[in-house]
């Protein structure tokens, strides 16, 4: 199996007013939660989320995705998955902070918005070589890299190869873990979307090798 590069159109159109609300009022509560807790705040960096949601809809547009199931990797304030739901995907996400996940759940139950939230590891069992390189790589000094947490899995009821669409916002460094643990555990045909910093996406199919030129 490996990954094979997707084009998707960069083109930024306007955001429906139900996003634009949802998107304030989630900018509103980041806000909140930072300067309540200054401590956390160089641990806790959200994406751009207006490219992320233009990225998700252009997934859904040219329906490239196999199935509507998404996960988001250390989901924060869930907004990614909030607004998958939004998009009309069966959205999750997996973050180590008990914090972020309460705050997450809040924001979509606040709104009316169908996300399930986990509290652990998004570290599938089994994986734990590939975490602990990167573990090692960053001095030990990212908590979610620890490979003793709770596994998120577990409480969604659900394993890696169940989704359809993974979306996670690498650290610098960390691109080569997230990529290694979707190539090694998650199903044929998904969807790996990534944000890069500045503003940009990068999205990626887990494919047999056998046909990364068909």
């Amino acid at each position: 199996m490996s990954l094979v590069e997707i084009e998707i159109s960069n083109h930024s159109s306007v955001l429906p007013d139900a996003i634009v609300a949802f998107l304030r009022e989630a900018d509103l509560r980041v806000s909140q939660f930072l300067e309540n807790n200054p401590r956390r705040a160089t641990g806790f960096v959200p994406s751009d989320f207006k490219t992320v949601y233009h990225a998700l809809q252009a997934i859904t547009s040219a329906n490239l995705a196999s199935g509507s199931s998404l996960c988001e990797w250390g989901s924060g304030f869930g907004v990614v998955a909030s607004l998958a739901s939004m998009l009309e995907f069966m959205a999750c996400g997996i973050e180590i902070d008990q914090d972020l996940v309460d705050a997450s759940r809040r924001l979509a139950d606040d709104l009316g918005l169908s996300v399930e939230f986990a509290q652990g590891s998004f570290i599938p069992s089994g994986a734990e070589s590939l975490a602990e390189e990167a573990y090692v790589d960053n001095n030990a000094s990212y908590s979610w890299l620890i490979t003793d947490a709770e596994d998120g899995y577990e409480e969604l009821q659900r394993g890696l190869e169940d989704f359809d669409v993974v979306f996670a916002y690498p650290w610098p460094g960390e691109d080569y873990l997230i990529s290694s643990l979707f190539e090694e555990y998650a199903a044929e045909g998904a969807l790996l979307l990534t944000y890069d910093y500045p503003e940009t996406v990068r999205l990626r199919r887990k494919v047999c090798e056998s046909s990364d030129n068909e």
